[in-house]
């Protein structure tokens, strides 16, 4: 990879991280008293929601700039959180670590059922577990993303 492309994908990815911080504002504002407040329980779910489209959109942006093509149309959310765990040897370090993958992947069911379960009346008890995780997570996905954009480096040219 070339400098300017680190440099392009860097801004990119700095630039996703900002809009999650802004759904982490978002969800610490909501977070207090969802458990009393069934319009606040919705809009904080809705924002865990959003929280990890952004992740998603931030996972695409690492895949796109690596041509990683996602084979399964079906499975490819699952698919594309995985394949961030990875590091493919010669071509980009892992951009999150397994503790991130697993706090995500809660995180990715959750939106899952947030987005498809229309008749479900939504769980304090639910949303509780999910917001703990997604809290650890913050501070966890930082790292990662200081750990990848430290590995990158420039291709020499010959």
């Amino acid at each position: 990879m070339e400098q300017n492309q680190i440099g392009m994908l860097t801004a990119n990815i700095l630039k996703q991280q900002k809009l999650i911080e802004a759904i982490y504002g978002h969800i610490a504002k909501r977070k207090k008293g969802y458990t009393k407040d069934r319009v606040v329980l919705e809009s904080l779910a809705y924002q865990l929601h959003n929280l990890y489209c952004a992740f998603e959109d931030l996972f695409r942006i690492v895949a796109n700039y690596f041509d990683n093509h996602i084979d399964d149309p079906a499975g490819w959310h699952k698919e594309l959180l995985g394949r961030m765990t990875l590091e493919i040897k010669g071509v980009r370090p892992r951009f999150i670590s397994e503790t991130a993958y697993e706090f995500l992947n809660d995180l990715r069911s959750f939106r899952h059922v947030v987005r498809h379960a229309y008749g479900i009346e939504l769980e304090a008890e639910k949303i509780k577990l999910v917001l703990k995780k997604t809290l650890a997570l913050k501070k966890i996905y930082q790292k990662d993303i200081v750990y990848f954009l430290a590995q990158l480096k420039p291709t020499t040219k010959k």
